[in-house]
């Protein structure tokens, strides 16, 4: 295969047949893929960044239940993927799974920009003020937002994923440039973000609600045309396992079925097949780690005839898979925190921007939800910055590709996440002073105070993201087994999403505990009479504790290392592997 000039890694065609390295993949089929990645987050953004002003304004709801409105829905749009993945990794492809779920997504955005568009599916309004929507118009507006999370389940974990997939691992300049995929695959996101953050929640405000969701309809409609125009440069992975989670749920049985039988000395006497098998069938191998080795019993020899067919000894390789899946949970369950903290930008941070003053010079106000577009200038300012000379100088001192492993860059953006809600927690402080001066008491007033006040949590927010959500994406696509990529890169996805859900859980158990008896809720109707900073101080305390729980899980965390990563020098994955400590954050196994 290789004399012929195919793709070393086994990746096929859209017809099945083998594609050549020079003709396909790289950054030439990637190009056709980051236009779709801008118009969704264009599309995603410009609908959550300001939900909970079109809530509250439009549909009068108060502030406890648009925030948990905005959040459910939120935590939907990023907990689908888990769906949308399974069905890629056993059923379908990543082709063929993201193909049908933008055409959803795009069904779900021309109904959602129909709902505020067009006269009997929205309030009536005179005069800026709007009449209480029927529930008719509730069900179809909130329909709509929910067919749009159903397509985002199927295009989020399978769109990156396939990008990925089209640099060839076994191919070292092809590995080197995957080095950098995902670093500028978030660029072209983060773009998106920010024409919704600054154009659309303008447009919505001043010039329409239908014409701030009918923009990224039409550019979502583009991108798939763009991206089908690529498809004869496309790589695509070949499904070697019919159905890649089974494995996970057959060692654990096999693990428990032998859990009385003894462990062998070495692990050379576990069962595995031999690398022929692997080149022949073009799977990847996966060496033995010494973590969680209980399920190392799934993999103990026994003599023939002793035991049934339903309970043959499972690889070393199908273990190993296990074992990435647990370690890979046991992070993902401290990027919940952070992930929490990430919802506050698109409720609580709005809400909070509204009762400022937003004026940026004598005649012009700049949108709440505006701010946000700061978090994403950051990262776009700090991933070239990141790419282009962190990594290289880093790399220097460590002999890493990446620059630093993938739980340090994670650990440096957590702690920077803290910063920013630290200082969240001081601007509120400050604000909550302003009020007390001015005796401010009704919701509608303007706490004199500029709204920039606000700019250095969302700038750190942007910064941290550039660690951490980078990071998260890449690490769960990494460390995934090798038939599981889509479906690993949903514990990206999902962190994200139940974020959003235990945020929601929170405001609402928060609310309910502090305004009983009569008492002054920290996150009432009317925020100028709440207590945000008390919340922001919760929040601070949650990060802090959870940055000490990452500590702990990541020095506990094994790196995945393949057969090839051990005889090929200076992978990526091998160094990470290493029982080194490169870092003074010792986040290194």
């Amino acid at each position: 295969m290789e004399a012929k000039g195919y793709t070393l890694d086994g990746t096929v065609d859209l017809q099945g047949q083998p594609v050549l390295a020079v003709k396909t993949g790289k950054w030439r089929a990637c190009a056709f893929l980051v236009g779709y990645e801008a118009f969704e987050r264009m599309a995603f953004y410009g609908i959550a960044s300001n939900l909970v002003v079109y809530l509250t304004t439009q549909l009068h709801e108060d502030t406890v239940s648009s925030v948990r409105n905005v959040n459910n829905w939120s935590g939907s749009v990023w907990i689908t993927p888990i769906l949308g993945a399974y069905i890629a990794d056993s059923y379908l492809g990543r082709f063929w799974t993201f193909t049908i779920s933008s055409l959803i997504y795009i069904i779900g955005m021309v109904l959602l920009t129909m709902a505020v568009s067009i006269k009997f599916l929205k309030p009536s309004c005179e005069n800026g003020v709007c009449s209480k929507a029927t529930s008719t118009q509730i069900a179809f507006f909130y329909t709509s937002l929910y067919i749009i999370a159903i397509g985002a389940g199927g295009t989020k974990p399978n769109i990156s994923t396939f990008g990925a997939d089209q640099f060839d691992d076994l191919n070292p300049h092809e590995k080197k440039l995957k080095a950098s995929f995902f670093n500028w695959w978030m660029f072209s996101a983060f773009t998106g973000a920010l024409f919704a953050t600054l154009g659309l929640v303008y447009i919505q405000e001043n010039l329409g609600w239908g014409l701030g969701y009918g923009i990224p309809t039409v550019g979502l409609i583009l991108s798939i045309i763009i991206f089908y125009v690529g498809t004869p440069l496309y790589r695509h992975k070949v499904r070697r396992t019919r159905h890649p989670a089974g494995d996970l749920f057959r060692v654990i049985v096999t693990a428990f079925a032998n859990a009385k039988l003894m462990l062998p000395s070495h692990p050379s006497e576990l069962h595995e097949l031999d690398q022929q098998y692997y080149i022949t069938t073009r799977k990847r191998r996966v060496l033995h780690t010494p973590v969680f080795r209980f399920l190392d019993k799934a993999a103990i020899k026994q003599e023939t005839g002793s035991v049934s067919p339903s309970r043959k000894p499972c690889t070393i390789t199908q273990v190993e898979g296990t074992k990435l899946v647990l370690g890979m949970a046991m992070i993902w369950l401290v990027t919940l925190i952070p992930s929490t903290i990430w919802a506050q930008i698109n409720t609580l941070f709005v809400k909070q921007g509204i009762t400022l003053d937003r004026h940026f010079g004598s005649n012009f106000q700049i949108p709440a939800a505006s701010l946000s577009s700061f978090i994403t200038l950051s990262m776009l300012v700090a991933v070239p910055l990141y790419d282009r000379y962190f990594v290289p100088f880093m790399h220097k001192k460590t002999g890493n590709p990446r620059g630093i492993t993938l739980l340090q860059r994670l650990g440096i953006g957590f702690f920077i996440q803290i910063l920013a809600i630290a200082i969240a927690y001081a601007v509120e402080v400050k604000r909550m002073h302003v009020i007390k001066v001015h005796q401010i008491k009704s919701p509608e007033e303007i706490v004199p105070m500029s709204i920039f006040n606000l700019l250095p949590q969302y700038v750190l927010l942007g910064v941290a993201d550039v660690f951490n959500a980078i990071g998260l994406l890449e690490f769960f696509y990494d460390q995934s087994p090798e038939e599981m990529q889509s479906l690993g890169t949903t514990f990206f996805t999902s962190g994200i999403g139940v974020g959003n859900f235990l945020n929601s859980f929170l405001v609402t158990v928060v609310d309910k505990m502090t305004g009983r008896n009569g008492g002054k809720s920290w996150i009432g109707k009317n925020v100028n009479n709440s207590h945000l900073d008390y919340y922001y101080g919760f929040l601070l305390i949650l990060s802090t504790l959870n940055m000490g729980a990452f500590v702990l899980a990541a020095k506990k965390y094994v790196y995945k290392v393949e057969s090839s990563d051990e005889i090929k020098e200076g992978s990526c994955v091998q160094m990470e592997g290493k029982a080194l400590d490169l870092s003074p954050l010792s986040l290194q196994v």
